[in-house]
């Protein structure tokens, strides 16, 4: 899983860089952080090649988990973080720093979250979370939902879907990466599976997967992917905010992006997105 690779700057001792004190930083260098999420260390990587190369500056990233990214933004420890997901998956940690870190633009609209299984699985059978309740549906799912990190949105917001849908599952938290990997083995010996997922995301472009429908609503709607800044970036970093501000593309360019990152690596999705998106990349630094 390319989200796990090595990175640059304080990436394999963030959750200690993030709880430092806070270092003045020169105006033409900045820390761009991201949780281990395909999503977001695309979109980071990919701000870090423009702010380099149009503006000049250079640029350190910061891998480290959802709850110190949050903290480290708000105390300055790091000046942006281009995954803050509104109005439900990370409602708890906006209200935390709201006012203490600046709002920039929204980066895409139309996520989500949900629960997935393979195309395969039969809808007669299984095509909404409530059917989870079947016994027979059980039996064939061992009474398991497969899960990623205990600190994310996703997690906290599944766990309550278990409770307010009234199932008999356990769910197993673990890692993005171990969650594909169970899809992966699954879908190879046609199995079923449950597990936690989101849009955009680069398994949707290789699997045959579709959404639980949910109809209590326990896992949100619609949502939008916001780009937060430390508190005084604006004044600190004009340039590198304004960028940020009018970062924002289709969910289908992220997803057909996060691809060639997966199949590839992030740095020739990077290079090749800029590439055949010059007119927009272009509009993100125009005036």
């Amino acid at each position: 899983m390319h989200a796990r690779r090595a990175f640059l700057g304080l990436a394999a001792a963030a959750p200690f860089a993030l709880a430092a004190p806070r270092l003045a930083r020169a105006a033409g260098t900045a820390k761009l952080g991201f949780a281990p999420w395909a999503d977001a260390e695309f979109i980071t990587r990919l701000a870090a090649r423009l702010a380099e190369q149009k503006l000049g500056m250079k640029v350190e990233l910061v891998q480290t988990d959802v709850a110190p990214l949050y903290q480290g933004l708000a105390r300055g420890d790091v000046d942006a973080m281009l995954m803050c997901w509104l109005p439900k998956t990370h409602a708890d940690y906006w209200q935390r720093v709201e006012g203490k870190a600046e709002r920039l633009g929204v980066l895409y609209n139309g996520a989500k979250l949900g629960w997935v299984v393979p195309a395969y699985v039969p809808e007669s059978e299984l095509a909404s979370i409530a059917d989870l309740a079947k016994d027979d549906v059980r039996g064939k799912l061992s009474g398991r939902i497969q899960g990623i990190e205990p600190g994310a949105g996703l997690t906290r917001l599944s766990r309550q879907t278990i409770a307010d849908y009234g199932l008999d599952y356990t769910l197993q938290e673990s890692s993005e990466a171990a969650m594909l990997s169970m899809v992966e083995r699954s879908i190879r010996r046609k199995q079923w599976i449950v597990a936690t997922a989101w849009s955009p995301h680069w398994m949707f472009g290789k699997h045959e997967l579709r959404y639980l429908a949910d109809p209590k609503g326990a896992l949100g709607g619609a949502e939008e992917v916001i780009a937060l800044g430390r508190p005084g970036l604006r004044q600190a970093q004009p340039q590198l905010a304004a960028f940020l501000s009018k970062l924002n593309m289709p969910l289908a360019e992220l997803e057909a992006a996060m691809l060639v990152a997966q199949e590839k690596d992030n740095d020739a999705a990077v290079e090749a997105y800029i590439s055949e998106h010059a007119s927009r990349v272009n509009g993100w630094f125009a005036g």
